[in-house]
């Protein structure tokens, strides 16, 4: 038995927190944008840090768990 979690939680937050896709923060010209399909090197890291903090509450301090099969 595999635990998908950590798999499922990963492709989830990659895909909602790419930069430009649904928003960038900072923005270009604003502090947040929607769907401008743009980034810079900031809002990169921006989106990392927010990235590796949802995976570490999500995986590490709730113990998120999903067993297939």
């Amino acid at each position: 038995m595999a635990d998908w979690a950590p798999i499922f939680v990963r492709v989830c937050l990659f895909v909602i927190l790419s930069p430009g896709l649904l928003f960038q923060l900072p923005g270009m010209g604003r502090s947040i944008e929607f769907n401008n399909m743009q980034t810079s090197g900031i809002s990169i890291l921006v989106h990392t840090i927010i990235f590796f903090g949802l995976i570490t509450i999500t995986l590490i301090a709730i113990g998120l768990e999903i067993n297939i099969g």
